[in-house]
């Protein structure tokens, strides 16, 4: 069930965290404005899903001293985003409530859906660069998964395309090793 809302002026941070929760749609904060899409269909849940499970894999095989999360709020400078995944830090994660700031996060990934592909590829690199976030990995699902996997460098995301059918292999933050293929249904 999707709910309006009613509110006068620009929406702050303590705003949309007093929302009540909705499964149907994800609620951002982007300059006062919110910015709702639905929720993600089975080909995203599913590489949502096989990454999360790479992700802690890696980390675990490194001792990597993170936690991996799904759609989790991430206080930026200009707002409020839910990343697909995040990797935060440990001791971090321990005293986060409802949101994480982005100066605990080593990394997001946002997985292109349909009605997310323009803010996936625009809107969020820039608030995440601009917070900070040291690595920002966008999963493009169509025509054949790939991985865009990019590292911060002077404001900046520099990009590394992986393809379907070779193996990525991504040092930082911490070794992980996959073909993108196996994000999709096989």
């Amino acid at each position: 069930m999707s709910v309006t809302h009613s509110h006068v002026g620009p929406w702050t941070l303590t705003d949309v965290l007093a929302l009540p929760e909705d499964p149907a749609q994800r609620v951002e904060l982007v300059g006062g404005q919110l910015v709702m899409s639905p929720a993600p269909g089975l080909p995203h849940q599913r590489a949502s899903h096989r990454l999360h499970n790479l992700l802690e894999q890696a980390a675990t095989t490194a001792a990597a001293d993170v936690e991996v999360f799904e759609a989790i709020n991430i206080i930026v400078p200009d707002g409020l985003l839910i990343p697909d995944l995040v990797l935060v830090d440990a001791a971090a994660s321990e005293q986060a409530t409802a949101a994480v700031p982005a100066h605990d996060v080593l990394l997001v990934v946002e997985i292109a859906s349909p009605s997310t592909r323009v803010t996936d590829r625009k809107l969020k690199p820039s608030l995440y660069a601009a917070a900070g976030i040291r690595h920002y990995w966008r999963i493009e699902l169509d025509p054949a998964p790939r991985l865009l996997a990019g590292d911060l460098h002077a404001g900046t995301y520099g990009e590394t395309e992986h393809l379907a059918g070779a193996t990525a292999r991504i040092e930082a933050p911490f070794p992980v090793s996959f073909d993108p293929a196996v994000l999709a249904r096989r």
